[in-house]
């Protein structure tokens, strides 16, 4: 691709950072809700072709396969807890710390499969990264009931509730297209990811935080979803970072040991409140243009040059999966889970190769200056 049909894809970036801004600030909660529910699902479905297609950016063929079962286990997990079948497994999976233990050992994993191709160096490394991993999540005490108590730290907040979430999204976002900008000695892609990286500090601290447009009754129904909705992502994130006080159960503890939040009471604080609504704005921001970035990049990625039926068979999920979202937005989220969930897991080698990418491109922009040589060029 030449330099002129990059440099209108950044500008189109731009033009849709600033779009997603705007969004984001009018009406957050629903600017959210569909871009999760309309584009997310065709984000997931030829993204995973795509990575499919490449290898998933991993040194072995067969890679992404533990990453695909840890997803799997996640996965029957969250069924198991939802419709309370397999107690004894779900029991088991929340005493072990099984979710943070499975999350880590997947992205400590993918710097292996990025950059290792033994694969006897890449078993043993795993078994021992486990280890560490496994006492790392240990509970680190016992309550008089017998129930392990585990004492969080920001390390494992980032980790088991950013890294799917926030990370994914705004994160590895901006690695990507700082990468690809390095790669191609592109100005105007480096200044896409410098308004990428301002959009954040904008909607924190130079636009009002009180409400443009307030949250309407069906934006409030389905981010809460009948409780299953990504209401506790805000929650978590306002109280691990004290944005705001929040309403506690006398008597009652988490996990943690710490005293419970009443999530219920909580709600207006993240509908109403100045911080939710800002910390919402955020959020939305990162979402929508994580799916725009994705799309704006076709010519560049070229995710759509896939086999006919493939493409077609992509095309009705996502549609099945707008179907669902448009008739129950708790059911859409409930079974579009584990595609959701994997997309991530299996992004992760794509992720290390570009934090690695940056890395390299850096020291030879340091050493080289920053324009291309014509054998860097080929």
């Amino acid at each position: 691709m030449n330099v002129l049909q990059e440099n209108k894809i950044n500008y189109l970036n731009i033009g849709l950072i600033i779009l997603s801004i705007f969004a984001a600030f009018v009406m957050p909660f629903e600017t959210f809700l569909f871009a999760y529910a309309f584009l997310g699902p065709l984000h997931y479905l030829t993204e995973i072709s795509w990575l499919h297609d490449r290898q998933y950016f991993s040194k072995g063929k067969y890679d992404f396969i533990p990453l695909l079962i840890i997803g799997i286990v996640i996965t029957y997990d969250y069924f198991a807890s939802k419709y309370g079948f397999s107690k004894s497994f779900t029991t088991m999976y929340s005493d072990l710390n099984l979710y943070g233990k499975l999350l880590t050992l997947a992205l400590a994993a993918s710097i292996l499969f990025a950059l290792v191709k033994n694969i006897w160096v890449k078993i043993i490394s795993i078994v021992l990264l486990f280890a560490f991993i496994d006492q790392w999540f240990a509970p680190n005490t016992i309550d008089i009931q017998g129930n392990p108590i585990f004492k969080g730290s920001s390390a494992t907040f980032t980790v088991t509730s950013l890294v799917p979430t926030l990370i994914h999204v705004y994160i590895f976002t901006g690695l990507f297209m700082l990468y690809g900008s390095l790669k191609s000695r592109n100005v105007s892609g480096l200044v896409s990811v410098l308004f990428f990286i301002a959009a954040p500090i904008i909607l924190w601290n130079l636009i009002p935080g009180q409400s443009m447009v307030p949250v309407t009754s069906f934006g409030r129904d389905a981010y809460y979803a009948s409780g299953d909705g990504f209401w506790d992502l805000n929650l978590s994130l306002i109280k691990e970072f004290n944005l705001t006080e929040l309403p506690v159960k006398k008597g009652y503890v988490d996990m943690y040991g710490d005293p419970a939040i009443d999530a219920k009471a909580s709600l207006p604080i993240i509908f109403e409140s100045k911080v939710g609504i800002t910390l919402m704005r955020i959020i939305a921001f990162a979402y929508l243009y994580h799916y725009l970035n994705w799309f704006s990049k076709t010519e560049i990625i070229r995710w759509h040059q896939v086999p006919k039926v493939r493409f077609a068979l992509v095309i009705f999920l996502w549609l099945l999966a707008c179907g669902l979202y448009a008739y129950n937005y708790s059911l859409g989220l409930t079974y579009l889970f584990f595609l959701s969930f994997c997309h991530v897991l299996l992004e992760f080698p794509l992720n290390i190769v570009s934090i690695v990418g940056i890395g390299q491109e850096s020291y030879s922009i340091f050493t080289k200056g920053f324009r291309k040589t014509s054998i860097e060029s080929k």
